[in-house]
């Protein structure tokens, strides 16, 4: 079963989602960092070639002919779910859950100080409550 972890009172989600993915990495797993549209995925994208300063983390598009042997892969279209390189740790930053998480060995979810992404990560932690998923709960910030 899918191990769930959300990390809350987040400050800054998507160099958040940089910092937890670098950690990962530190463990040798692999990575899907599902952004929420092109936008966003861009912006992680960007973030990873200068987070850390002095460090590289070899990321890739889910499109992209090199997602099968890049550690760290960014997506955003759910249909792309089952055909994903890897399954050891999915990154959510939709609003809502992915349909195809269940696949990954953990699940992070980031949430952010915004009300409504708050109430948005509640529904995300009922619905994964409701279906009898174990859920662990990082405070990050204040």
């Amino acid at each position: 079963m899918t191990q769930i972890d959300f990390y809350t009172h987040v400050d800054n989600k998507l160099l958040t989602a940089c910092v937890l993915t670098a950690k990962a990495l530190a463990r040798n797993m692999k990575v899907v960092i599902y952004a929420p549209d092109r936008t966003t995925g861009a912006q992680i994208d960007n973030l990873l070639w200068s987070h850390p300063p002095i460090g590289f983390m070899p990321h890739c598009r889910a499109t992209d002919p090199l997602a099968a042997g890049t550690p760290v892969i960014i997506a955003h279209e759910a249909a792309l779910g089952d055909n994903l390189p890897h399954d050891e740790l999915l990154l959510n930053l939709h609003a809502e859950q992915p349909s195809f998480f269940s696949r990954f060995s953990r699940l992070i979810e980031i949430v952010g100080h915004d009300e409504t992404d708050k109430q948005q990560a509640r529904a995300r932690w009922r619905h994964y409550h409701d279906h009898g998923y174990e859920i662990r709960t990082h405070q990050l910030g204040k």
